[in-house]
């Protein structure tokens, strides 16, 4: 079995583990390490929906559980994301490509969110208050309490965090806009893209191009320069002709603004930040 989902409720108290393998055929092995994994959920008669990790946890009567079984993901190492500082209340991180930010029903540890957890010695909340697509790399920031979610989620929400990524997209981009808005619409809604082109290599016929965000849609830089004919080199999503074989070329490189604790401004930018070493907690 390569991928599938299973959901029944349980009649007896029973081991999870027991409980997946006798129903799944899966061997007790697979499935710990599915466990492990954050592939397997159980939601209490009274209680929410929760990850259940131990292989040792039991069930309850009517307790209802659920394995996403990806034999593939499972299988996968995923690259390891850098704290590059923390401030307690939150922590600023370099998430690499490859790394989802959250993970799924299917599993987390292929995810940001999960090497957090690790990293605190799973001591510390994580609260996610903004993402990157797997395929990008960047800054990111990661809250730790319901306090500092509330605040960094209203700074994102009120435009009050600047963001610039560095794209390189197909195309002379400064031939036509040197620097610009898109405001076309997604999915609906309102979205503004700013930019700046920063050069062109007439060899590869790639433009670079640093990008300011004033909206947050579901991946609106990809879309947007797909959108005007100029596409994120690598991008497998969107546009044509932009394939490579060095990945999506496209990272968060800074971030700045007003701590909603200290009250004053910070910035940072991605290669400065990563010159620097993060002490362990």
């Amino acid at each position: 079995m390569k991928k599938f989902t299973f959901k029944k409720k349980v009649e007896h108290p029973i081991r999870a583990c027991d409980f997946f393998a006798s129903h799944t055929g899966i061997s007790k092995t697979k499935i710990k390490d599915a466990m492990a994994k954050g592939a397997a959920w159980i939601t209490k008669q009274r209680g929410k929906r929760e990850r259940i990790r131990r292989a040792t946890a039991y069930a309850k009567p009517g307790d209802a559980l659920e394995l996403y079984y990806d034999e593939e993901l499972i299988n996968i190492i995923p690259p390891e994301a850098k704290c590059i500082k923390d401030y307690s209340h939150y922590s600023i991180w370099h998430k690499p490509t490859g790394l989802l930010t959250q993970g799924t029903n299917f599993g987390d540890h292929c995810s940001l969110e999960r090497q957090a957890e690790l990293f605190f010695n799973l001591k510390r909340q994580i609260f996610i208050v903004h993402r990157l697509d797997r395929e990008v790399s960047g800054l990111i920031i990661l809250a730790h309490d319901k306090l500092s979610a509330a605040k960094l989620s209203s700074l994102f929400q009120t435009d009050q965090i600047e963001k610039l990524y560095q794209i390189e997209v197909l195309g002379d981009l400064a031939k036509e806009r040197p620097h610009g808005t898109i405001d076309l619409a997604l999915d609906g809604k309102a979205s503004i893209t700013d930019f700046e082109v920063k050069g062109y290599d007439p060899l590869r016929n790639v433009s670079s191009v640093d990008v300011r965000i004033r909206t947050g849609r579901l991946h609106q830089i990809r879309r947007h320069f797909a959108m005007i004919g100029y596409p994120v080199m690598g991008d497998p999503r969107y546009g044509k002709g932009n394939k490579n074989t060095e990945g999506i070329k496209m990272k968060a490189v800074a971030l700045k603004f007003i701590c909603p604790f200290k009250k004053k401004e910070l910035s940072f930018t991605l290669d400065e930040m990563l010159e620097q070493e993060q002490p362990q907690p």
